[in-house]
């Protein structure tokens, strides 16, 4: 998807989100629970290592709370469990409507490949990598939104704690490995990432040269999910537009360019001592 509000391949994300409703729900029933043990939101936002600016946005339903507020809330006010039992209620706040099928398919996936030529995969990005993209957004989100999109991209990276683990290919254009976007550190630590996800059994990273006179990836990026039905969702905006397709003909379509692109590319050892060497450099 693109750095414009998009992920890496194109599946659009989207900041207004329908779960807005249960966002201010919890937030109107952590403000009850707050009063009801006679505590301000300054004490209340130092027991639990918040400040007390965010308390007031997470109560009025500005802010998504992070589980792990709610699990030390649950303690702290003795809800035995009630407040605790909200971030089932939350988890479906943190991803923007347009990437809950998304995420839902990368859940359920046993094969995943991807194609990028603009910059890194979402699952591969480290948070700095990712804040930095969705702060490039022109015209600007605001933090509030900025932090939302933050939070529902690292909760994907999930999938590689998965067990049965899926096989998760990636091919990436050689600029987004070189591109310093949010600084040389951010690229460093990005680099470093890539090497850890490498090394993993079920994770094949490549990178396609910019100097192939051949390559059959300039029709644009891709991407393919499978799943232990054996049906597939995929998606190439170039080519089928902004919604993802499904139909085997076409998923046969991405499939062929997707293994070429594969065949075409380096290695997934030449891609691992090409990433080594440019962290070396940067």
């Amino acid at each position: 998807m693109s750095v414009d509000g998009a992920d890496e391949t194109g599946w659009e994300l989207d900041p207004e989100n329908d779960a807005q409703a249960a966002v201010e729900a919890v937030g109107r029933q952590l403000k009850m629970w707050r009063e009801a043990a006679g505590m301000r939101p300054a004490e209340f936002g130092a027991a639990v290592g918040y400040g007390e600016n965010l308390i007031y946005k997470i109560e009025r339903g500005v802010r998504i709370p992070r589980p792990e507020l709610l699990d030390k809330a649950d303690e702290v006010l003795g809800a035995d469990g009630k407040i605790a039992a909200m971030k089932k209620d939350v988890e479906q706040a943190r991803y923007p409507k347009k990437v809950r099928d998304l995420t839902r398919w990368e859940a359920e996936t046993v094969e995943l490949g991807a194609y990028g030529s603009h910059n890194l995969h979402g699952l591969l990005q480290t948070e700095d990598y990712a804040r930095a993209l969705f702060e490039m957004r022109r015209p600007a989100w605001t933090q509030d939104e900025v932090d939302r999109l933050l939070s529902g991209r690292m909760g994907r990276g999930s999938i590689f704690n998965r067990a049965p683990a899926p096989a998760l290919t990636f091919v990436q254009e050689e600029v987004t490995i070189r591109r310093p976007l949010g600084g040389r550190m951010v690229l460093r630590q990005q680099l470093e990432r890539l090497l850890e996800l490498g090394q993993l059994r079920n994770v094949e990273i490549q990178v396609m040269p910019t100097d192939r006179e051949d390559h059959a990836g300039m029709g644009g990026e891709i991407e393919v999910l499978k799943f232990g039905d054996g049906k597939a969702v995929g998606h190439s905006p170039s080519q089928f537009g902004s919604r993802p397709i499904s139909h085997p003909k076409e998923i046969r379509i991405l499939e062929l360019r997707y293994g070429t692109i594969r065949a075409q590319a380096l290695t997934p050892r030449e891609s691992l001592a090409f990433i080594e060497k440019v962290l070396g450099e940067t």
